[in-house]
């Protein structure tokens, strides 16, 4: 397994169990259908749970899918177009629905219904999870659709990507002649009752995290409740912002008092709170009785002036122990040149030596502050060209 695809069993197990109850994995496991849940917040967008259908439909293992990001089931035959319109919704945080061949363990190609919807945070709007339902597809006797599930190819046809394919031989050698026949089969299509099959194994899904959602005081819905959209982050936002490894968080000027919209993983670490803890709070829960007040005048003059500034300011953990902060904070535009959120960069500043770091903790923050701006940016000329 790709080391970047190697995630802790304790990030899987929070994804799921901070959001509901212990008994929300056993009601699923008891469904029928084969479906996935997968968290966007985490890098990858991987699988934090995959139902005994789903194991049973593809043959691997849950230890071997945990963890691992959808894409490791599509294959040379897969449509591009259709990822891409599965990616798409995803980033528009939206359902859709395609019919897809993907490939089991053993590089057996099938073809499924495939149905997606976001899990949306009452509280908030956010998407959580998203659900993804697999309806494989049955045989049509007398239609030019076949059922390629039981078919047989070679293992090269599970290789991670087309180019390594091309390495070990060519097409048409890796390919079997059932798998070459569905090349020039016509695209399958999913029956009216294959897709209700989809629709009510998405409600009995929701049905489940809905219940044991509301049970931790974390509700989940299918809808997103109606909230300010200057609030609230987008998935693939999230998504490359948790790509960063360093101490920052996001807020967002145009929202009262300016709440912190996100929290890196390494400030959670710096300090003590939990991701909860943190959203929709001003930073100046980190300062303290001895944190220099003339330091967060010129903090505010800063942002009044919508100007980058460094300071070195004394904040505090959640445990209340206290720590000097190396802080840069700096304005992200968007793409029309307006001010959308600011970011601010943490370096604990000790007198132990670091060695573990080959840039200046300057050039750090000024690295995190470039990817945080061309994230946003990009983002918001996306979604401008798409509402053009």
């Amino acid at each position: 397994m790709p080391m970047e695809l190697e995630l802790g069993s304790t990030t899987i197990q929070r994804s799921f169990n901070t959001r509901y109850t212990r008994h929300a994995r056993d009601s699923l496991d008891e469904l029928p259908d084969s479906f996935t849940i997968t968290d966007p917040s985490i890098p990858g967008h991987p699988i934090v749970f995959a139902s005994p259908g789903f194991l049973k439909l593809t043959g691997y293992a849950a230890r071997e899918v945990l963890g691992r990001p959808a894409a490791i089931f599509q294959g040379p035959r897969t449509s591009r177009k259709s990822v891409i319109e599965i990616r798409e919704a995803v980033r528009e945080e939206r359902n859709a629905q395609v019919v897809l061949l993907n490939y089991r363990k053993d590089g057996t190609p099938f073809w499924m219904l495939f149905r997606v919807c976001p899990v949306f945070s009452s509280d908030g709007g956010a998407v959580v999870h998203f659900v993804a339902v697999q309806v494989p597809l049955q045989k049509k006797e007398g239609s030019g659709v076949r059922d390629f599930g039981f078919g047989c190819c070679r293992k090269e046809v599970c290789a991670d990507s087309l180019a390594e394919i091309g390495r070990v031989c060519s097409l048409e050698q890796v390919l079997e002649p059932d798998v070459r026949e569905l090349e020039r089969e016509e695209p399958c299509e999913a029956s009216d009752e294959e897709k209700r099959s989809a629709v009510n194994a998405m409600d009995n899904i929701f049905s489940v995290l809905t219940h044991y959602s509301e049970a931790t005081g974390r509700l989940v819905c299918q809808k997103r409740c109606s909230i300010p959209d200057v609030g609230l982050l987008s998935t693939s936002l999230i998504i490359s912002l948790g790509r960063i490894k360093q101490s920052f968080v996001l807020t967002n000027p145009r929202l009262s008092d300016m709440p912190i919209v996100y929290a890196s993983d390494a400030f959670l670490k710096l300090t003590g709170y939990a991701k909860n803890e943190v959203l929709g709070r001003n930073c100046r829960f980190l300062g303290g009785t001895d944190t220099d007040t003339s330091t967060l005048h010129l903090i505010r003059e800063s942002i009044k002036t919508e100007q980058p500034c460094t300071v070195r300011i004394l904040n505090y953990r959640k445990d209340k122990s206290s720590f000097w902060n190396f802080l840069h904070i700096s304005p992200v535009r968007d793409a029309s040149g307006k001010v959308a959120y600011f970011v601010g960069v943490q370096i604990e500043d000790s007198n132990k030596n670091d060695d573990s770091h080959c840039l200046s903790p300057e050039k750090r923050q000024l690295n995190v502050v470039g990817v945080v701006k061309v994230a946003v940016r990009s983002l918001s000329m996306t979604v401008g060209s798409s509402k053009s």
